[in-house]
């Protein structure tokens, strides 16, 4: 049976963090509010990095930091779960990104850190070639796996391929949940990942996003088919990024529920304790990365679920 987590994550410490023009137009979480230099805005977003990997390393969460690389420039390298997934079965998976500035993030050296880490990889699905075509699948920020029941759950975008996800399922024996997800004003959210979080027992969700009572009604029996405690957060709290969580476990077996200062925050007291008696929570301040980068913490970490080769686990 597949575990739903893992103590081994992957982040990408980034070399020129900055306001991606690309990706502004079909991501609404993105602002260029504030007066901060570009300069200001790196040293911020470095910052902010290095205390996030620290608060994890200190709750004994395994990070393997890579280092961007300095040139070409990526102003979005610190998100490396839209490109790369590093499954149980020992496949890594790299996928096809909107942005042409993006796609520079797909480095081979980053993979490599993962495997001096310990880990080995017996196959490469790579889905980036269907770029060409205008089909775009970004990784664990378009799909929300629930590993145990073999689900992938996405909400559809320009940035989510319904087809390209239903090939992947295929490759991957997985089957696809597929629903549309709006915010306030009626656009797209952009990724799944900044709307839905899912737990080993839980799944936090902002269901009024989900406009369709068909969609939403057929995502609610999945939950209660596998069990799942469902923590439904407003589209306030989504703003919030109250929905950008990961599920970790530490070296001692106990599981971690990850999120930013913000998104904390933006938790209602039931719901902490609701999500409290089933994992333990952990935020970290992630202000500058969340504003000009449009994202939180799970998209800054990319699970590393690969077999450990005979000497690490020795």
């Amino acid at each position: 049976m597949r575990n739903q987590t893992t103590s081994h994550i992957l982040m990408v410490r980034p070399a020129h963090f900055a306001f991606n023009e690309e990706t502004a137009g079909s991501n609404a979480f993105q602002s260029r509010d504030g007066n901060l230099s570009a300069g200001e805005m790196r040293q911020n977003a470095v910052r902010e990095f290095d205390r996030f990997v620290q608060t994890l390393r200190s709750s004994g969460v395994d990070v393997i930091v890579a280092e961007d690389s300095a040139m070409p420039a990526k102003p979005d390298a610190v998100f490396p779960n839209n490109w790369v997934s590093f499954h149980q079965e020992g496949f890594i998976v790299t996928y096809p990104m909107f942005a042409p500035v993006r796609r520079l993030e797909r480095q081979d050296a980053v993979l490599e850190t993962v495997e001096e880490q310990g880990f080995s990889s017996t196959r490469r699905i790579r889905l980036e070639n269907n770029e060409a075509a205008g089909r775009f699948l970004e990784g664990t920020g378009s799909i929300i796996f629930d590993h145990p029941n073999g689900l992938a759950y996405a909400c559809l975008s320009p940035r989510t391929d319904a087809g390209l996800l239903e090939d992947l399922c295929r490759e991957i024996g997985y089957q696809k949940v597929v629903f549309h997800a709006v915010d306030a004003r009626g656009q797209d959210i952009y990724h799944t990942n900044v709307m839905m979080a899912m737990g080993e027992n839980f799944v936090v969700i902002c269901l009024d996003s989900v406009r369709d009572p068909a969609e939403r009604m057929m995502l609610e029996e999945k939950f209660a088919e596998t069990e799942k405690v469902v923590v439904d957060i407003s589209l306030a709290q989504m703003n919030a990024f109250a929905g950008n969580m990961l599920q970790v476990r530490n070296r001692q077996g106990e599981t971690i529920l990850v999120m930013s200062s913000q998104a904390y925050r933006a938790l209602k007291p039931q719901q902490v304790e609701t999500l409290e008696k089933h994992t333990k929570l952990l935020h970290s301040p992630l202000e500058t990365i969340e504003t000009y980068g449009g994202g939180s913490a799970r998209c800054m970490m990319a699970e590393v679920f690969l077999p450990a080769t005979a000497e690490k686990a020795g």
